[in-house]
């Protein structure tokens, strides 16, 4: 049965404001309850990412989980486990704190056990002491029900802006400085 739209009401009609004052709070619809378990789901990977409790992390995907972060300098990675040893490898020193925050979620269930969702983000990683990377963008996200439980099944992130951050000065990084990098990487790897 597919569900295009989520459906919510205002907060006035689930808090029994004018809209409904002569009717009791509305309850919960199954579609919403849905809703709110992928938002749960997506809490819970900022958390557990920023808190880099890995084993606990990797349960929320699926195990063909696919990461494209190409249309932001990054790449595609294929597999959860291979994409949870990619960021730990990257962001998982204690010394390398990060901060992802994700809201204005646009969710639609598209069957009872799929799911697609677009969230802003807003993240934070400190490279060393005093350089530090705050971004912008969002990820494009597809979700699987399996047992019972939301999964992340893909996530492609987009990015508005990255600013380099350090005591003296920031930096935009743009398209331009970023494919820059890209190729002063590829040289220094090939």
């Amino acid at each position: 049965m597919p569900m295009e739209s989520s459906g919510r009401q205002g907060p006035s009609a689930l808090a029994g404001g004018s809209e409904g004052a002569d009717r009791p709070p509305a309850r919960p619809t199954d579609e919403t309850r849905e809703i709110e378990a992928l938002e749960r789901l997506k809490a819970r990977y900022c958390r557990l990412l920023d808190a880099k409790d890995w084993t606990r992390w990797r349960e929320i995907f699926t195990d063909d989980f696919v990461s494209d972060t190409s249309a932001s300098g990054g790449k595609r990675i294929e597999g959860a486990d291979a994409f949870i040893a990619f960021v730990r490898r990257n962001l998982g020193s204690p010394r390398r704190p990060t901060v992802h925050q994700v809201h204005a979620p646009e969710i639609d269930l598209t069957s009872e056990t799929t799911a697609r969702g677009i969230w802003a983000l807003e993240d934070f990683v400190r490279f060393a002491p005093g350089l530090d990377m705050r971004g912008y963008g969002h990820y494009h996200e597809t979700y699987e029900k399996e047992d019972g439980r939301w999964r992340i099944g893909s996530s492609t992130l987009t990015r508005l802006r990255e600013d380099i951050v350090t005591p003296l000065f920031s930096i935009h990084v743009s398209d331009r400085i970023r494919r820059w990098l890209a190729m002063a990487a590829g040289s220094r790897s090939g």
